[in-house]
């Protein structure tokens, strides 16, 4: 190394500027190159979540919706002695609020879950993934005919099967879990539990009772061994289940019409369960108002007889009191007064009738009841104003209005009487309900609700790519790794070189070994124009041009922890020195799982090891390597017990001083800083001590920690050397690589 260092002026320290630390803020043109790498893991994984929702479109179950309209309307046309406009609140606005409950209450589908067996659950077995896909796009050539097994898989149904149960009742230990019906030959079958036992055998058609178990199969449509799954559920779950499947909402505000939805794999069985629901609705909606009309009319039959009695009590009490005092007639304005007392008493009579009623259909603080009770009280107050002013008339003309009062008021009550008893019987015959159906069920067979292509596809395929980059980003803002070479120069270490990650060494490196190899495998003769040569050729250019004399001529390639590259970067820098002329000793000091000799070609034995202590001579452990005359190999020989005593031998200072004078330059690789001593060791008598800190690997913190226990040893680290550096389209090296890559073919 003395004609390498010759031509080198006084020792100055490379001017490395110490940045200060980089300020956290959030650099988009930063997060747009960590994107623009990570490219085709992103667009790659964007296409396996495209594919993926394209394959759950085409093999997933269609879900179809059935949808029907009712109208609520404010009361039924058929009631009778409907209350006059103005006389109670208007309840429009809140009936169909009120009805909605009504119409998904488990009355009314109960009556659906008992009509189309709801409580029973059946479905034939399908081949996992693919069978449900395969089953649905079966084209049976006849009507009623069932897809043969495919591939002799009997078990399971692959088109076109049916089973219909009409009558299965199991024990209560049962309800709810899955039984097994294996289909037989001419109409057999056999009913099987979990555990594959028998609980039942019966024939198509035929009630068979068996363990508990009643059961009867109108319908069975399969290959023989092919295995449906039944369940028997409780009334009360099938009709909960239902109810969450049932969607009520009233269509504008106040309007009265609520939309009814239901879905369900089967269009058929959901416009039934919807047909089912409204005609339950509807009946007890006609239900409710026939009795309604029946309370109101068996009211009025008890008042009838009551209120003519007092008519006749009344009139007979007129006539007495006309005879008594000799007049039949009345002054103008006592007749007046008479007519607005009698006017008075029939609208109180006609809101005492409806009272019962509404007292039956609201609670007192209800604002219908209150209503109500408001109106009754103002015409008493009317009434009582009447009253007061009959007081000042004579006492003949109060005697005669009383009683003629009492007659035209009890006759007008006892023909109202009979009119409503007429139209309440008419109104209870020929009730209907107060709503109507507008649209029938209905399923729109070519337009399945679910899966949408469309959303599914688009938004499962957006989820994906979202999800992937908010990967790459969140990987990238807890990657703690050296990318950049400011973070080694922070720490104080000038970077001599950064070594492009090549891929003839991967696969150099791939590359079997042989155990006898003889010649080198090593980037620098297979790939000499490679990238990585480029950066260790500027290496050289680096070493030979520093501004630090060393003490002596060896260099020592160290790394914070194994697998950074310590290997390649000394070997192949050995060989692009040894070829600009110098003489060069390669020697592997990593006595412990050192590699150098497969690389260099050549065997372990007879190494350093054996050379320290003294079992060869220097010429028996020195080596040429083939391809260049100016390179020499030491190999790290037998692996010893104590390696890092064995270095601390004087014989190993002793072995230095001899072989410095000899080479232009002598580099030693050595073992991981963080792992063992051997570097500390080996570098109190080296002049120059160099730290390879592999790309995308080793952490600022780690490379630190490996300086400072160098240092802590008495061992100066000079700088470092980033190696297998890879690509990027934001930072330090996106312009290396774009000029290197603009190179002519074949340069």
């Amino acid at each position: 190394m003395n004609e390498l260092m010759a031509n080198r002026p006084t020792e100055i320290s490379p001017q490395v500027e110490v940045t200060p630390q980089r300020e956290e803020h959030i650099d988009l043109h930063a997060l747009l190159g960590v994107l623009n790498d990570h490219r085709k893991f992103i667009l790659i994984g964007t296409a396996l979540f495209f594919l993926a929702s394209v394959l759950y479109v085409i093999m997933a179950t269609p879900m179809y919706q059935a949808s029907a309209m009712v109208q609520v309307e404010g009361a039924s046309p058929g009631q009778a002695n409907q209350p006059a406009a103005g006389q109670m609140v208007d309840l429009a606005g809140s009936r169909a609020v009120t009805e909605i409950p009504l119409l998904t209450s488990r009355s009314a589908l109960g009556e659906a879950v008992e009509n189309l067996d709801l409580d029973i659950q059946s479905q034939p077995q399908r081949f996992p993934l693919v069978g449900e896909f395969i089953a649905g796009r079966y084209s049976p050539e006849q009507p009623g005919a069932v897809a043969p097994p495919l591939l002799g898989l009997d078990r399971y149904g692959w088109g076109g099967e049916e089973l219909d149960i009409p009558v299965f009742d199991v024990p209560q230990t049962l309800l709810g879990q899955p039984l097994v019906l294996v289909a037989g030959e001419q109409g057999r079958y056999t009913l099987l539990n979990e555990d594959d036992q028998v609980l039942l055998e019966g024939q198509v058609g035929q009630l068979v009772k068996g363990e508990g178990i009643a059961m009867k199969v109108d319908t069975l449509k399969a290959n023989p061994g092919t295995h449906f799954d039944v369940v028997r559920n409780s009334h009360i779950g099938a009709v909960s289940r239902l109810a969450e499947n049932i969607a009520a909402v009233e269509r504008g505000e106040e309007s009265g019409i609520i939309a009814l939805t239901y879905q369900n794999t089967d269009p058929e069985l959901a416009a039934k369960v919807l047909g089912q629901i409204s005609t339950s609705y509807l009946r007890q909606s006609v239900q409710r108002n026939s009795a309604e009309a029946e309370n109101r009319l068996e009211f009025v039959n008890e008042q009838l007889p009551k209120v003519r009695a007092d008519l006749e009590e009344a009139q007979n009490a007129l006539n007495a009191f006309q005879q008594r005092v000799g007049t039949v007639d009345i002054s103008m304005q006592t007749e007046a007064l008479l007519s607005q007392t009698v006017a008075l008493n029939n609208s109180i009579q006609q809101l005492r009738v409806q009272q019962p009623d509404v007292a039956r259909r609201f609670t007192p603080n209800h604002p219908a009841y209150q209503a109500l009770q408001k109106q009754i009280g103002q015409l008493e107050a009317e009434k009582g104003a009447l009253q007061a002013r009959m007081s000042q008339l004579p006492d003949i003309q109060q005697g005669l209005y009383r009683l003629t009062r009492d007659v035209e008021v009890t006759n007008r009550t006892y023909t109202n009487l009979l009119d409503q008893a007429q139209q309440l019987d008419i109104a209870r015959a020929s009730a209907i309900g107060n709503v109507q159906v507008i649209d029938p069920p209905a399923v729109n067979v070519a337009q399945p609700v679910w899966p949408k292509p469309v959303p599914v596809i688009g938004g499962v395929t957006a989820l994906g790519a979202m999800m992937l980059v908010a990967f790459v980003l969140t990987r990238q803002v807890l990657n703690r790794n050296v990318e950049d070479p400011e973070d080694i120069e922070q720490l104080g270490l000038p970077v001599y070189a950064s070594i492009f990650l090549s891929s003839q060494e991967r696969a150099n490196a791939l590359r079997p070994k042989k155990r006898h190899a003889t010649r080198p495998n090593l980037l620098a003769f297979s790939a000499p124009s490679d990238l990585a040569m480029e950066a260790l050729r500027g290496l050289r250019t680096s070493l030979h041009f520093a501004r630090i004399e060393p003490k002596n001529n060896l260099l020592m390639i160290a790394g914070p922890s194994a697998g950074v590259g310590k290997t390649f970067v000394s070997s192949n820098l050995a060989v692009t020195i040894a070829q600009a002329g110098q003489r060069v000793l390669l020697i592997d000091a990593d006595m412990r799982r050192g590699t150098l000799h497969e690389v260099m070609g050549t065997r372990w034995e007879d190494g350093l090891s054996e050379l320290i202590s003294g079992q060869i001579p220097l010429e028996g452990a020195v080596r040429r390597v083939l391809g260049t005359e100016n390179l020499s190999f030491i190999s790290r020989g037998k692996v010893p017990p104590n390696p890092s005593e064995l270095l601390m031998h004087p014989d190993f200072a002793g072995l230095l001083h001899q072989l410095a004078p000899q080479y232009d330059l002598v580099i030693i690789d050595t073992p991981p800083v963080l792992a063992v001593t051997d570097a500390a060791v080996i570098g109190h008598h080296v002049g120059t001590t160099l730290l390879v800190v592999r790309f995308g690997m080793n952490q600022a913190r780690e490379v630190a920690l490996a300086k400072q226990r160098l240092e802590q040893n008495g061992v100066k680290v000079k700088g470092a050397i980033v190696n297998a550096v890879q690509r990027r389209s934001a930072g330090h090296y996106s312009y290396s690589y774009s000029y290197y890559d603009s190179r002519p073919t074949g340069t």
